[in-house]
C-alpha cells in the first residue's frame, strides 16, 4: 500500500484517481502531478515502484498545499471573513448558504434538519401552568 503525505492510497485504483484521496488534490492537479513526476498515468497504485512513489511525494510536497495546511488555510479565510463582517462571513456565522442560493426552500444541508414549529397557543398554555 502506497502512503503519500500521511494518506494510504487504495491499491486497485489507477494513480490518477488514487491521488484524489489526498485532501486538496483533484483530478486536474492529480494529472499535473503525474505529468511532472513522469509516472505513467495508466499504472495502478500496487504496481508503483519506490522510486515512482518518491517522485510523486517530492512533486506534491514542493508544489501543493494539502491536508492540514489546506484545511487551516480555508478555516483562516473563513475566520477573516467573519472578523471583517463581510456578508459571506455573516452567512458562515449563521450557518446559511454563502453563494446566493435560495433558503426559503432547500438549503437543508447548511441549515440542518427542520425545527418543529411550536404554536403560540401551546406556548401560552404551558407558561400559565408553570
Amino acid at each position: 500500500m502506497a502512503r503519500i503525505v500521511g494518506v494510504d492510497l487504495p491499491e486497485n485504483k489507477h494513480i490518477e484517481f488514487a491521488l484524489t484521496y489526498i485532501y486538496g488534490i483533484g483530478r486536474t492537479s492529480a494529472l499535473q502531478i503525474i505529468e511532472k513526476s513522469s509516472v505513467p498515468k495508466d499504472k495502478k497504485v500496487k504496481d508503483l515502484t519506490e522510486k515512482e512513489v518518491g517522485a510523486l511525494k517530492k512533486v506534491i510536497e514542493e508544489n501543493y498545499r494539502i491536508e492540514g495546511t489546506k484545511r487551516m488555510e480555508i478555516s483562516e479565510n473563513i475566520k477573516r471573513l467573519i472578523s471583517i463582517n463581510a456578508y459571506r462571513g455573516t452567512r458562515h456565522k449563521s450557518g446559511l448558504p454563502t453563494r446566493g442560493q435560495r433558503t426559503r426552500t432547500n438549503a437543508r444541508t447548511r441549515k440542518g434538519p427542520k425545527k418543529a414549529a411550536i404554536s403560540l397557543k401551546k406556548k401560552a398554555i404551558t407558561s400559565k401552568k408553570g
